[in-house]
């Protein structure tokens, strides 16, 4: 862990001053609020208390909870992560900016690269006068020209690549990805307790800047390997007398986040700026059934078209704009986030998106919704995949699904069967050829866009 005066420093010669003055541009910026993204990794959908689930104890997600709207029906992009977090910063479809499917370090197993032209979420906000920060895990590149500095991010303090092989030694496939902006890192902790005692760090940084702040606080934790610190495991069986071990460790490593993000938000409010922040905490994708993650009710989980790998714990805050306890049944996706938050920024999206903005319902408590498909895309290798793609589509309250490119479509009514046991493909023909033709001309604009990276 740097020490706070060489941090100090950092964050001094990074972040470009403001002139002197308060020009009418510099006033406004003042008077936006911070925003404050946090998302975790492979998080179940009921792996958080505030859901009544009895072995785990989130206090501080629950407090956002608490204290702003609790989202019951909000969807992840994708079932796993880089399609999720491009669709999450683009505001679009993953397949349309270039990222069907993970992004890896060996090109023969990754499935995607993020359209360098695509407009990310940061360089929008950075129109209105926010300064923007990524604090943990980016996995939508590698190398120039998809790294955090070069799409939007003025400070970069993370992870650049996909799962660690190990919280502690920070590598994967024997890399060091961790970095400060450009340069290369190599620090000493728990990568959950760097992420959030940077992000602590970057808060109070920001206490005397005029201008609001973005900071993205990826978290890779809950991803598997499940290395919770020592003294959280010892907490978790003490308390949950019995408790199984794969579960012990997972509800251990969720904590140990849910105590960060504690952090993270204390240090808003000691720092004066919690009244001014609006926080969003959200997943990934599904919890990781291997891991024994808890999806509540649903059906299977991460890599699944079914409800279980798309469905994610959400909650939004916003102290004096959203009220306190509320609770939205829309259906959004991830990258719904992204014109909401270029409306909270008094921005409008710069390129076409399908993300829809619904920052009516966060501030007046509903929102007329006009009826739109969603579409699920995951390009995937190995012999399970192929290379190929699955995909989903839900309307109303119908979806239709192919959780493998070798096994024929499912379809089901939701609001009659949310736990998808009865297909109705043969009892239903026609509403599957409606659902059909939508998704083959998702699959048709999709397929405009590569995915791979084009060789010089």
């Amino acid at each position: 862990m740097l020490h706070p005066w060489i941090s100090s420093l950092i964050f001094t010669l990074t972040v470009v001053l403001l002139p002197f003055g308060a020009s009418e541009t510099q006033q406004k910026t003042q008077e936006l609020p911070n925003i404050l993204l946090i998302f975790t990794d492979d998080q179940g959908y009921h792996d958080v208390s505030y859901y009544g689930t009895e072995d785990l104890q989130t206090p501080n997600i629950d407090r956002i909870v608490a204290e702003g709207m609790r989202f019951d029906n909000f969807y992840a992009n994708c079932p796993v992560c880089s399609p999720t977090r491009a669709a999450l910063l683009t505001g679009r479809y993953q397949d349309y900016v270039g990222v069907p499917g993970v992004i890896r370090t060996h090109a023969d197993n990754s499935w995607g690269y993020l359209d360098p032209k695509a407009t990310l979420l940061p360089e929008q906000l950075k129109m209105a006068g926010y300064h923007t920060a990524l604090i943990g895990k980016w996995h939508l590149g590698l190398e120039s020209p998809n790294t955090p500095v070069e799409r939007g991010f003025d400070y970069f303090h993370g992870w650049l690549g996909d799962m660690m092989d190990d919280y502690w030694n920070h590598r994967r496939h024997d890399i060091n990805y961790m970095r400060l902006n450009g340069q290369q890192i190599d620090p000493e902790g728990h990568a959950t307790d760097l992420f959030s005692d940077w992000s602590v760090d970057y808060i109070k940084s920001q206490a005397d800047d005029k201008r609001p702040f973005f900071l993205y606080l990826a978290y890779n934790a809950p991803h598997f390997p499940v290395q919770p610190p020592q003294e959280w495991l010892d907490k978790v069986k003490q308390r949950e007398i019995g408790i199984d071990e794969t579960r012990a460790k997972l509800v251990a490593f969720i904590e140990h986040m849910d105590d960060g993000i504690g952090r993270v938000i204390q240090a808003l409010k000691e720092s004066g700026q919690y009244e001014n922040t609006l926080i969003i905490f959200s997943s990934d994708n599904g919890g990781h059934l291997p891991s024994k993650a808890n999806n509540g009710p649903l059906r299977d989980g991460k890599q699944s078209m079914y409800e279980g790998g798309l469905k994610v714990p959400t909650a939004i805050s916003w102290p004096g704009k959203i009220e306190k306890g509320s609770i939205s049944d829309q259906r959004y996706l991830s990258m719904d986030l992204y014109p909401t938050l270029l409306q909270v920024a008094g921005l409008q999206p710069k390129d076409a998106i399908e993300g829809r903005s619904f920052y009516t319902e966060l501030v007046e408590g509903s929102q007329k919704e006009e009826e739109r498909p969603l579409y699920f895309t995951r390009r995937e290798g190995g012999t399970h995949y192929g290379g190929q793609s699955i995909y989903a589509v839900r309307l109303g309250d119908w979806k239709l699904l192919q959780n493998s490119p070798y096994e024929a479509y499912e379809l089901y009514n939701l609001e009659e069967d949310p736990l998808e046991e009865n297909n109705l493909m043969e009892a239903q023909p026609e509403k599957y050829k409606e659902l059909n033709k939508l998704l083959m001309q998702h699959i048709q604009k999709g397929g405009q866009v590569p995915w791979q990276k084009p060789q010089n």
